[in-house]
């Protein structure tokens, strides 16, 4: 490793990485991120283009950076949008729930299964065990249900018909399974009418 060599290109990849828009101190600690990764990788031999390589690794930390604390701050600012302590509202929510987990954007069996898993409490494997299909392809048609509607508002209402169509769904999915979800889908609809 030469010492010397690393001491050299650092002014040039700092100066490359300010050009290119990153704030100076920012620049710096990526330069120095990449120095530690060459230090790291160049035991023996720099490659070819050691500047090139240096200047790569660095604004690629530096994008990493940047980009980590673009979701810091994402996060913050949600937190500030957080209601103050005190004593939980009144308004029972459950129905806005009925609606999100039934969204118009999600297919039928997801909805079904997001309804069960966050409005009706039965866990993924009870869920999986109804519809006789594997545990973990459950988790991931869950998953991907949250992830469809994680965008959705939830102050915004839905469509009556379809949360009715998706309990409707949920009491012919009982005749199937392992889990008595005609039972759940009656208890989920009374819950729905009161």
């Amino acid at each position: 490793m030469d010492e010397l060599l690393l001491r050299s290109l650092t002014p040039g990849v700092l100066a490359v990485l300010v050009r290119r828009g990153a704030d100076f101190a920012a620049a710096e600690d990526a330069v120095q991120d990449a120095l530690v990764e060459a230090v790291r990788v160049w035991p023996g031999e720099a490659p070819r283009d050691p500047k090139g390589w240096l200047v790569t690794v660095a604004w690629r930390r530096f994008l990493d950076a940047t980009r980590a604390d673009a979701s810091r701050r994402r996060r913050e600012d949600r937190l500030d949008e957080e209601p103050a302590p005190g004593p939980a509202p009144t308004v029972d929510d459950t129905l806005q729930l009925y609606f999100l987990c039934a969204h118009p954007s999600l297919t039928p069996s997801s909805a079904v299964a997001l309804t069960l898993r966050a409005v009706g409490g039965l866990t993924t494997r009870q869920i999986a065990r109804a519809y006789l299909v594997p545990e973990a392809t459950m988790a991931q048609r869950i998953s991907r249900a949250k992830r469809t509607v994680s965008g959705v508002r939830f102050d915004r209402p839905g469509d009556v018909s379809t949360v009715l169509r998706v309990l409707y769904l949920v009491f012919n999915e009982g005749y199937s399974g392992d889990v008595d979800l005609a039972a759940e889908a009656v208890r989920l609809t009374r819950q729905l009418a009161a």
